[in-house]
C-alpha cells in the first residue's frame, strides 16, 4: 500500500523529470485513500509511518506539516516538525520525538490525528514534506505549525505531498 504524490516548486520551477523524484509515501495508506483509524482521534492518535525518496540536490534538512484544508473554520493544522536531518529518509512513531515539534491547532505539541466534526463529510489530511536549503530553522519552543510552514517556505528547495482522507459519521 505505497502511493505518493510528488510536488516540487522553487525559483524558476523544476523540470518534469526532476519533479517525479521527490516523493512522500506511507505503508499505512495510499495517496487519496482513507487514513486507518489508529492514526485518528478515534484510534491511537499516533502519526502514520512516512518515507521519502529522492530529495532535491542541496537538501540540508526537512520540515513536515500536516493540515486539514476542509475544516469548517479554515485550514486546521495537525502537526509540524522541523530540523529533520537530510540523512533521514522517513519517520516512524519511535522517531518523532527526536525532532522539534510545533504546537498544533488542538493546542498541544506534536501530532494530533485526523478528527473532523461528526457528520461533516470526508476531510483531506495533507502531509507536506519540505526539502530545505538550511540545516536548521530557527524557531522558538512553542512555535505553531503555521510558523513551521512559513519558515520552511522561505528555504524550500522542493515539496512532496501525501494526502489521506477521514470521515466521522454522525
Amino acid at each position: 500500500m505505497i502511493a505518493a504524490l510528488a510536488l516540487m516548486t522553487g525559483c524558476g520551477g523544476a523540470k518534469e523529470s526532476e519533479m517525479a523524484g521527490f516523493m512522500l509515501q506511507s505503508n499505512a495508506f495510499d495517496d487519496g485513500k482513507t487514513l486507518p483509524t489508529e492514526f485518528t482521534c478515534d484510534g491511537d492518535d499516533k502519526p502514520p509511518p512516512l518515507a521519502w525518496t529522492d530529495p532535491p540536490d542541496g537538501t540540508r534538512s526537512f520540515a513536515l506539516v500536516v493540515d486539514d484544508p476542509d475544516a469548517p473554520n479554515g485550514t486546521f493544522r495537525h502537526w509540524g516538525a522541523w530540523n529533520i536531518p537530510a540523512s533521514e529518509n522517513g519517520l516512524d512513531e519511535g522517531q518523532v520525538d527526536q525532532f522539534p515539534q510545533a504546537i498544533n491547532d488542538f493546542g498541544r505539541q506534536g501530532y494530533g490525528g485526523a478528527c473532523p466534526p461528526e457528520g461533516h463529510g470526508p476531510h483531506r489530511y495533507r502531509f507536506k514534506l519540505f526539502a530545505l536549503d538550511t540545516d536548521k530553522l530557527d524557531l522558538p519552543a512553542g512555535a505553531k505549525v503555521l510558523d513551521v510552514e512559513k519558515a520552511a517556505s522561505e528555504h524550500m528547495l522542493g515539496r512532496a505531498e501525501l494526502t489521506g482522507t477521514y470521515e466521522r459519521s454522525a
